[in-house]
């Protein structure tokens, strides 16, 4: 090897061996004969890529420059363009003195020739044929002096994609024709944006042997003609362009650039849609019988002269076609002694016609392919047909097949083994057990020889698997079990069972076991593919609450989809299924839940993933709006199929959180950053490590963008530097603190940034020179002490507004004069995080932390939708490209997907936590303030009141309503009118709980102002107990344990205070820490404690002393309640943990859990700050994430009910236990009544 190629090497060697796959490189190696078998499997036999790396470039180190040459063309082929550029400066040329021939008949000049050209090597089995060789040649040397086309046509499997190759295989040919090189480039059946890829891929590799740099891809087909044109006329002004197999007119005008082409084509009119000399040579179907002979020869391993006799005859009934003699060579080679067997076959046939319109489209094939099949048993070859309506690339076990065939499962094996002999089937060694799977060309001929009876055969593999599967799906999760839950539906589909179809997918059974085999987003993805196979299929109703439900089937323990399928509307089939099995399940004493009042699903997401186990930071969509990037504080990045959040790819990119992610214009790379200080390039398909920069930054990579155009393809990084600075090509100066965010502007002319110090920064790109500066902190400051961090910011399409967000606000500014022509404010009490720009219309799209996600019209200043589900804060929004589909993500571990059209308006009722709930028979009133501060009962109160609604009570007769407000105020009115009665004002501070008394004429009210008051509302007098010296968030009224009415009120102070009537009879200093929540037990003798400190405590009613402290929990104790029965006590903390105890004696009897932590790092989906006891006192309801029924005595959970939302503050309870009533964090009402 020279010693520049050797330096190079040496020099680049680490980078090659952290990059490259050994095996990838090698099969190319092998093919050019610069290395051996055992060389390969010495590679191979290292434990690690990397060491098979390390082994493979010490072997090419010992090798010659054709070597060199071989690895540069195999980095090429398998996409290592980067790797390869390294290599393409010192790429050696062979010595003109090394003019010996090579094994596949061609000098050195001409072998390295034709691998930088990338055309293929000789078949294994190869044969000459001059004649027609020497008719190509001859027409090629027409191109000699001036451009145009040589059309090598014939029928398909007649040899002309090797006579191409062959025909440049000569020294004399390329030197004196095409001096400027051969590129061979493979077409086949190609829509356009195959086209464009083909075209790209091969100018990147005509521009890595040119000096200059490589340019971007070419982003359209004229563009990329353009390109091709361009590099063809001056770059390579005398070489031949080989086009094999082309299929169509449109696809070949792509390539008409001036330039020399030969081509493969079975349609010889193709070349009338180009213009320029037309030269064509004919290839004949037939090899001619000496050369059929040769190839049956080297089949069975023997000279031509010693074939029997029956090989001509075999030969003339093929017609001598490449294909065909291949096909029977390759039968003959398994049987060498059945030449009379295969012969009969062939001449007993009466060969029919078949016309079809697949590239095997001649009637030798249908001959070859009929024999193999007609030399089976009659049994055999009806069987061998089931294989026409297997999926392409789908290998199927030999149990599947079994049951199919209704055959034992040897049998079937044995059956199996004699199709592969006959080259019918292939078989996976690779698995245990073996795999079976048909070659393209075989399952063409299948389909269409059995085209009209596709939907017979279909049903025959639905109806077998029903047969064998009476009793319920499989659910062993072998690979015989995998295949029927992946292509079951299929199957299905095409077979027309459209009914039978429709029930399964939605069968309660096969979503269970599906989705616990494959997880959640196989179940989605039924739909899809489902929707997508039978456009009549009745099921839209159906898959809004599928794949938008979907990801509760990742909780563990399993959740019961019975229950799930009771959360879907109404209408829809799970619904009605889940329905039936309840009410049959719970004959025998299982617990169901129906949601009574759900209404439509259709303001919620579309879809819902949770990928990762920690906070999302940053979700976006490629570039073509099919996937998504997402990644986080678990150190991954993910990337998922839009339509049904399957997984694509999945790994490791950083030693630290992932913060930001980004596709490049032509979705080919993705970035990364994170607070490791460095930024990554990776591969988009294969997720393999490009580049790493790890010297750009001293601190945390806060963002980093890609260019939008193709242009010229630029990343743009931002960090938290001492020098506080953002790269494009340089580094950019200006900032006086960390910056947060960086974006282009739509044309790639501008470049913003946002940061710390209160600045939006818009730079030049071409320049890198500061441009404008705008002070955001100016215009918000009100506030001078408080730091003003500018988050993000976004450009209109036009460029000619830009948005920022800081604090709560969005703004936006004029591009040009910097004036702000509009602002939005958010919830006072919230932050902006992020804020995106539809890319098709005015809307704005706001990420709140207070867990929302809005949509503002900016210009008009009114917000046009909200988005509810999170369930903590929103980090990221982004709208897809075109603007359809909005994507948020957050630290609930989920990112969602909007339909932007859908989503429900923000006039929507969204209710507050605070509720009251009076229950009479199975009637239900229901009295909550909503998220425009009106009080909700059955119809809406028209009157918005100033203050927020913070408590609300009910009392039956008459129906009045108390109202606890955020100044202190509390209001009285009738109900349904929502008439004010009165106005009680007294309390300094928010008002947190209100009560009536049993007969409806005294108010007792607690506020944060340390206060009680019991007030005679209807005159308004009033008394103030005093004595705690913090907020008191609740108090018992306790009106038939004394002979007075008792209040028993408790406080973040520690203390519990007893008062009768308008005297304290009682102060108790209970806890060390705050007290969370109190109860007092049905018999009147106890009450009980719990804290911030832990500890739960027993207390007498009678003599006030502490009778047992209940020690164990390993979190605040935010609830407790006792049993009807008063012998046991219940108590909740924030860990999730719910633990019984014995009143008694304070001892321990059971703890009620899940098996795991889940969202929020708790057992129960958050605190657990509700219980409740049946009247039986066996089973208990408990709310944190979501809503549990434990029984009592085991301890374990009879049922869960997922709410979307999540944080429940508490649950109201009928008295018989039947009706259950919540409100979810987003607003949504429960009414919940046990079936």
């Amino acid at each position: 090897m020279e010693e520049r190629a050797r330096s190079c090497l040496l020099r680049h060697r680490d980078t090659l061996q952290q990059d490259i796959k050994a095996s990838y490189l090698m099969d190319h190696m092998v093919s050019d004969n610069v290395l051996t078998h055992d060389e390969e499997e010495k590679v191979r036999a290292k434990p690690t890529r990397k060491e098979q790396a390390v082994t493979l470039i010490d072997l090419v180190l010992q090798k010659d420059n054709r070597a060199y040459i071989s690895v540069y063309n195999a980095l090429i082929r398998e996409s290592y363009g980067d790797l390869a550029s390294l290599l393409q400066p010192d790429l050696p040329l062979i010595s003109p003195e090394a003019q010996k021939s090579f094994s596949d008949g061609g000098t050195p000049y001409v072998n390295t020739t034709l691998i930088e050209g990338g055309v293929p090597q000789r078949p294994v089995v190869f044969v000459t044929r001059p004649p027609l060789v020497n008719q190509i040649r001859e027409k090629l040397y027409r191109l000699q002096d001036t451009t145009g086309w040589v059309t090598v046509f014939g029928m398909a499997g007649s040899g002309k994609s090797v006579l191409a190759a062959e025909a440049v295989r000569d020294e004399a040919v390329i030197k004196e024709c095409f001096p400027g090189g051969v590129h061979w480039l493979s077409i086949g059946q190609l829509e356009l944006p195959g086209l464009l890829v083909k075209i790209q891929s091969l100018c990147f590799r005509l521009e890595q042997t040119l000096d200059s740099s490589s340019q971007r891809p070419p982003n359209s087909i004229e563009e990329a003609k353009d390109r091709l044109r361009y590099l063809m006329l001056y770059k390579y002004p005398r070489s031949l362009l080989i086009l094999d197999d082309i299929w169509d007119g449109a696809v070949l005008k792509a390539f008409d650039v001036q330039c020399r082409v030969l081509l493969t084509t079975r349609d010889r009119s193709l070349v009338d849609s180009v213009g320029g000399q037309r030269f064509e040579v004919h290839v004949e179907s037939g090899l001619g019988h000496k050369k059929a002979l040769e190839v049956l020869a080297l089949y069975v391993n023997k000279k031509p002269e010693d074939l029997p006799d029956q090989a001509y005859s075999i030969v003339r009934e093929c017609k001598c076609s490449p294909l065909v003699v291949s096909l029977i060579g390759a039968l003959l080679h398994d049987f060498p002694d059945r030449w009379d067997y295969y012969l009969r076959q062939l001449k007993m046939k009466q060969f029919r016609r078949i016309r079809k319109s697949s590239s095997y489209d001649y009637e030798a094939l249908d001959q070859a392919m009929d024999a193999s099949i007609t030399v089976l048993q009659e049994d055999y070859q009806e069987l061998y047909k089931d294989f026409t309506v297997v999926k392409k690339d789908v290998k199927v076990p030999a149990k599947v097949l079994s049951i199919i065939w209704n055959l034992e499962l040897e049998e079937v094996e044995d059956m199996l083994q004699e199709f592969v002999n006959k080259s019918l089937l292939f078989r996976d060694c690779t698995h245990r057990p073996y795999l079976y799977y048909l070659h393209d060309l075989q399952l063409d001929f299948l389909v269409e020889q059995n085209r009209s009876r596709l939907q017979e055969l279909h049903s025959k593999v639905v109806r077998q698997y029903q047969q064998f599967y009476r009793e319920g799906p499989p659910i062993s999760g072998d690979q015989e079990c995998l295949y029927w839950f992946r292509y079951l539906t299929y199957h299905m589909a095409n077979a027309g069972l459209t009914q039978e179809l429709y029930t399964l997918i939605f069968s309660l059974d096969w979503i269970k076991t599906k989705a616990q085999l494959m997880g959640p987003v196989s179940v989605i993805n039924d739909y899809v593919e489902v929707d997508t196979i039978s456009y009549s299929f009745p099921l839209c109703s159906d898959f809004v609450s599928v794949p938008l439900n979907g990801h509760h089937l990742e909780q563990k323990p399993f959740p019961d989809v019975v229950q799930l399928g009771l959360s879907q509307p109404v209408s829809s089939r799970v619904y009605q299924e889940a329905q039936l099995l309840a009410q049959q399940q719970t004959s025998s004493g299982a617990l169901y839940l129906d949601w009574v009042n759900k209404s439509s699903l259709e303001s919620l997401s579309r879809l819902v993933i949770k990928p990762l186990q920690g906070f999302i930071y940053y979700a976006c969509f490629s570039r073509d709006g099919l996937k998504i990037a997402s990644c986080g504080s678990d150190n991954t990045l993910q990337v998922f199929r839009v339509t049904s959040g399957e997984k694509l790819l999945d790994f490791r990119a950083h030693e630290d959180e992932v913060l930001c992610c980004a596709f490049s214009p032509d979705d080919r790379q993705i970035a990364t950053c994170s607070s490791d200080k460095k930024v990554k390039l990776w591969n988009a398909e294969k997720g393999t490590l490009i580049r790493t920069f790890d010297e750009e930054h001293e601190e945390q990579v806060n963002h980093c963008q890609f260019t939008n155009t193709r242009r010229r393809i630029l990343l743009a990084t931002c960090s938290n530097d001492s020098v506080y600075n953002m790269k494009v090509r340089n580094t950019l100066f200006g900032h006086m603190e960390p910056v947060s965010h960086c974006c282009f502007s739509p044309d790639d002319t501008y470049l913003s940034t946002s940061s710390s110090d209160g600045t939006l920064k818009l730079w030049e790109v071409s320049s890198a020179n500061e441009w404008k500066s705008i002070n955001v902190q100016g215009i918000l400051d009100e506030d001078e002490e408080t730091e003003t961090i500018v988050k993000c910011s976004s450009w209109s399409a036009d460029c000619r507004r830009i948005f920022c967000a800081a604090r709560n606000a969005v703004f936006m500014f004029d591009v040009t004069t910097t004036e702000l022509l509009s602002e939005i404010r958010t919830n006072r009490l919230s932050t902006v995080q992020f804020c995106d720009a539809c890319p098709n219309s005015q809307l704005v799209a706001v990420a709140l932390s207070h867990y929302a996600v809005e949509l503002w019209d900016v210009e008009a200043k009114k917000k046009k939708a909200d988005c509810r589900g999170h369930l903590s804060s929103v980090h990221c929004v982004r709208f897809s490209p075109d603007g359809a589909l909005l994507l948020s993500s957050s630290s609930d571990q989920t990112f969602r997907l909007w339909e932007t059209e859908k989503i429900h308006t923000s006039s929507a009722v969204s209710l507050k936590r605070d509720l009251d709930v009076l229950f009479d028979d199975r009637d239900v009133i229901i009295v909550a303030p909503d998220n425009k501060n009106k009080l909700q009962v059955k119809t809406p109160s028209s009157q918005k009141l100033e203050s927020r609604i913070r408590c609300v009570c009910l009392y039956r007769d008459p129906l009045v309503v108390a109202l606890g407000q955020e100044d202190g105020v509390v209001q009285v009115g009738r109900l349904p009118s929502g008439k004010v009665l009165h106005v009680l004002s007294g309390h300094t501070k928010t008002v947190l709980h209100c009560q009536f008394n049993a007969d409806g004429h005294t108010l007792i009210t607690s506020s944060e102002d340390a206060t009680l008051r019991v007030w005679k509302w209807r005159t308004g007098e009033c008394r103030v107990l005093q004595g705690h010296t913090e907020q008191v968030r609740r108090f018992l009224l306790l009106e038939t344990m004394f002979p007075m009415p008792c209040l028993l009120s408790w406080s973040y102070d520690g203390t519990v205070k007893v008062i009768l009537t308008a005297e304290k009879i009682q102060d108790i200093v209970c806890h060390q820490g705050s007290i969370l929540s109190c109860d007092a037990s049905p018999d009147g003798h106890l009450f009980a404690t719990t804290s911030t400190d832990k500890t739960a405590k027993l207390w007498s009613l009678q003599s006030w002393r502490k009778l047992h402290e209940l020690i164990g929990h390993q979190d605040c104790i935010r609830s407790c309640r006792f049993s009807w029965n008063s012998s046991r006590l219940a108590t909740g903390d924030d860990y999730g943990e719910i633990r019984l105890w014995c009143v008694l004696d304070g001892s321990l009897l059971k703890i009620c859990s899940s098996s795991r932590k889940d969202s929020m790092d708790s057992l129960h989906g958050g605190w657990v700050t509700d219980l409740h006891f049946s009247p039986d006192n066996k089973v208990l309801v408990s709310t944190g994430g979501y809503v549990k029924w434990w029984d009592v005595e085991k301890g374990k959970a009879l049922q869960t009910f997922y709410t979307t939302g999540a944080n429940l503050k508490g649950i109201h309870v009928s008295p018989d236990f039947g009706t259950f009533v919540t409100i979810d964090s987003i607003g949504i009402l429960y009414i919940l009544r046990k079936m």
